[in-house]
């Protein structure tokens, strides 16, 4: 296994907010909290949870494109998590990011070769003489010929942008990138296309991903680990072998019983969880997934769970899991 890229410790992230039809009252919601997670060079470790979990949230402040609440980020023995933006630059080679609407992040009064040209001129990675090269370069290592140098992004299709937004993120260099959503806004047959672009790309230049998802079926076929997340902390960390193969939270469970199975004559039972995911602005005490849980028990109520070592790698925050195979009480009975 490769060492440590980057390494994240209790990290949290508090918006505060005003409430009420004058505004006069102030409040915080608790986007993430207590985040801890190692991600190994050269892997892709993906996210995932239902909207407003804290995925995307936990994305921008690993690259402190939010300034994180409180926690640790360290990335080649520098903590990252209290710099400022002149103190961030140099580290911002190392670090990028590609976001879910690529039309959105790109400038439409600027061509792509002046797009992509903008960030290898501003890191000194090439002179004027050499920049038609390098974009020549850049163009093809994501699919697309020289002659969309002199496009417009509103000239591109969806999929066409996205390879732009993945080219310019490239032209840094970088060592990690942070994909955000980076094929949910795509067609079928071109998030197939983009995967496996991400994928060639990865074992080319040796990249590490953060993959931010909602599509379990992409996730288990781009990544090595997988993050679940709840209300802004991980539920269950693990191979992405293992958490396909023998889910151990509650959470987990019934994720993975919403997807979509292709053989009509299967006898898989969907897990349907009960109520609504809570408030981030007061989130439930004890296990946040205890209102939901069918598994729910006073302690749950009272007691927050720690993640917890099952098996070798794989990592579960929940009272019941006692190893990977069997749990300390049965469901609550209707």
């Amino acid at each position: 296994m490769n060492a440590p890229l980057i390494t994240i410790k209790g990290l949290s992230k508090a918006f505060p907010i005003r409430l009420g039809a004058f505004g006069d009252k102030a409040a915080v919601v608790r986007a993430l909290d207590d985040f801890t997670a190692t991600i190994i060079e050269g892997e892709t470790l993906s996210l995932v949870g239902e909207s407003g979990c804290g995925k995307s949230t936990t994305g921008f402040c690993i690259l402190n494109l939010q300034r994180p609440s409180g926690g640790s980020i360290v990335y080649k023995g520098q903590e990252l998590a209290q710099l400022d933006d002149d103190a961030m630059r140099p580290f911002r080679r190392d670090l990028q990011i590609v976001f879910q609407d690529p039309y959105s992040t790109l400038n439409p009064r600027m061509t792509i070769g002046e797009a992509l040209s903008e960030p290898i001129l501003f890191h000194k990675l090439a002179t004027k003489s050499e920049l038609p090269a390098r974009l020549s370069r850049l163009l093809a290592d994501v699919g697309l010929s020289d002659r969309f140098a002199s496009r417009y992004p509103h000239e591109l299709s969806g999929g066409q942008r996205q390879r732009v937004a993945i080219a310019r993120a490239l032209a840094c260099e970088p060592r990690f990138i942070v994909c955000d959503e980076a094929i949910s806004a795509l067609d079928v047959s071109v998030q197939a296309q983009i995967l496996n672009l991400l994928l060639d790309l990865q074992d080319k230049y040796k990249l590490t991903y953060l993959f931010i998802a909602h599509d379990l079926a992409v996730v288990r076929h781009i990544s090595d680990r997988v993050g679940v997340m709840y209300l802004g902390r991980l539920a269950e960390l693990a191979p992405s072998s293992d958490l396909f193969a023998n889910p151990l939270h509650p959470y987990t469970r019934a994720l993975l019983s919403a997807v979509p199975e292709p053989d009509p004559k299967s006898s898989r039972q969907r897990q349907r969880l009960q109520g609504e995911v809570p408030s981030p602005l007061n989130p439930p005490s004890g296990c946040r997934f205890h209102t939901r849980c069918p598994l729910a028990r006073e302690k749950c109520k009272a007691e927050v769970p720690a993640l917890r070592e099952i098996t070798p790698g794989h990592q579960v925050a929940c009272h019941a899991v006692t190893s990977a195979t069997t749990t300390q009480w049965e469901p609550v009975s209707a």
